[in-house]
């Protein structure tokens, strides 16, 4: 890779994880003005998690530097589709609630990753373990984390 190339790719990542960590620190900041303790679990909990993700990605692009610059090669229509099946949960949550939204983007993502050609296997362990998955997470912010769901 070209020094041009590296140093694009370093500049890139050192600004997106300096304002991931900037944005966890607003929102632990944030939080400190919640009356309500259960309101407090998960922002505080989201925040710690993307302050350490976002160091550990820089640091490691310090460390090892860019493996590769730019997006590198794939197919379009399956980041567009797993942008969109995102998009497209946040704008169902609100009327269909959690579950059902979090199909969409699982199934969406599903699409978006597979590869492979469909098999009945395929679909039955796909949809058993993206069941398993989505009341997984139900549960956890329901009753662990005390999240409110629509």
């Amino acid at each position: 890779m070209s020094d041009a190339a590296r140093a694009g790719s370093s500049t890139g990542t050192l600004l997106v994880s300096l304002f991931f960590i900037v944005a966890g620190i607003v929102t632990l900041y944030d939080t400190t003005t919640y009356t309500d303790v259960d309101s407090k679990v998960f922002p505080r909990a989201a925040a710690i998690l993307l302050i350490l993700a976002a160091t550990i990605s820089l640091v490691t692009d310090l460390v090892r530097g860019a493996r590769e610059s730019g997006f590198g090669n794939g197919d379009w229509w399956r980041r567009l589709l797993l942008v969109g099946a995102m998009l497209a949960c946040c704008l169902a949550m609100p009327l269909t609630g959690f579950l059902p939204a979090a199909a969409i983007a699982f199934l969406g993502a599903l699409v978006a990753a597979m590869h492979e050609r469909w098999t009945a296997r395929h679909v039955l362990i796909y949809g058993v373990s993206g069941a398993v998955l989505m009341g997984g997470f139900y549960a956890l912010f329901r009753y662990g984390l005390n999240v409110p769901l629509p």
